[in-house]
């Protein structure tokens, strides 16, 4: 598993996890598409616009690999902001490469791309 050196670990002064330390001795935690209601709530919704915030950082347009970067929170963007960069694509493999729809991401997150944006 690639661990993303200089990707925030969680978002800062929260629980809210952007990277796990370690795989899963269990298997692999598949992506799944989670929808995003409007009734959430807004730490939610910054905990959201920060991981696209370090993703839009650390990777920008091009392809990168899934890695150390936690599943649950990557479901919260996955086939919107975040899509597969290969097909066929598996959801489960820490090795699967993802890239970022920067028109889509600008829409849903428009604060994220500011210069020195901060949650």
């Amino acid at each position: 598993m690639l661990k993303h050196r200089g990707f925030p670990g969680r978002l800062t002064g929260t629980d809210f996890q952007f990277t796990i330390r370690r795989p899963n001795p269990k298997g692999v935690t598949p992506l799944t598409r989670r929808e995003r209601f409007a009734d959430r709530r807004p730490p939610d919704k910054r905990a959201d616009a920060a991981f696209m915030a370090a993703l839009w950082a650390q990777f920008g347009d091009a392809p990168f690999e899934r890695g150390n970067l936690d599943a649950g929170r990557l479901s919260w963007l996955f086939e919107r902001e975040v899509k597969p960069a290969t097909d066929p694509f598996d959801p489960a493999d820490y090795q699967a490469l993802l890239v970022i729809d920067e028109a889509v991401a600008r829409a849903s997150f428009p604060d994220a791309f500011a210069d020195g944006w901060e949650a």
